[in-house]
């Protein structure tokens, strides 16, 4: 008896360490220390072709004009410093050139800092059209973190490595995620997000 129960007990340790070794790092926020969890409102955005089902956000169109959208946006915040946390999916893209997460200047009127994605898997920022990454494949999950300090900075990680940093001008500022047409890209694509946290210092 005492046998088995040893044996039980390993394989029981293997399996709980085989499962942790899996799971994704939620909630791990970057340049940690004094960070505070919040959990700000959002609305839901469906425009032209775009659908929303929960945190898969699917352009269903080929379009390559008009407003095609899919996506949720989160309260304004003004001042402080901001991070976002969440894991996206692209679990099919048929077009290309989709914006997956926005920090948008509603003092300007118009996208600050887009993360988008073309067909191939390169992740790249709208304006300026630095190259992040080349980890937004089809079928690969991804980890992005973009920590805002209102007038000073914005800086994006992916998959938990500095790879862009942006001057940030002060005013009013909200996050956005799910699929969106840039101007110069199309759908269809279906993008699933999760593990999606909020914290503010």
């Amino acid at each position: 008896m005492l046998t088995r129960f040893r044996a039980l007990t390993v394989t029981g340790a293997v399996c709980a360490s085989s499962l942790l070794a899996a799971a994704p790092n939620a909630f791990a926020e970057v340049e940690p220390g004094g960070w505070t969890s919040v959990s700000p409102t959002y609305t839901v955005q469906e425009r032209g072709c775009g659908q929303v089902d929960g945190l898969t956000f699917q352009l269903t169109c080929s379009t390559a004009s008009g407003d095609q959208r899919a996506e949720r946006r989160y309260a304004t915040y003004t001042g402080g410093t901001r991070q976002f946390e969440g894991y996206f999916r692209i679990s099919s893209l048929s077009g290309t050139r989709i914006s997956l997460k926005q920090t948008f200047n509603e003092s300007a009127a118009g996208p600050y800092f887009m993360l988008a994605a073309e067909r191939g898997g390169r992740l790249y920022a709208v304006h300026g059209g630095d190259t992040l990454s080349n980890a937004g494949t089809v079928g690969a999950t991804v980890r992005v973190n973009t920590v805002h300090q209102v007038g000073t900075s914005h800086r994006t990680y992916i998959n938990g490595s500095l790879k862009h940093t942006y001057a940030s001008p002060g005013g009013s500022f909200y996050d956005k995620f799910g699929a969106y047409r840039t101007n110069s890209g199309n759908g269809p694509a279906t993008v699933v997000w999760s593990n999606v946290h909020f914290w503010r210092k």
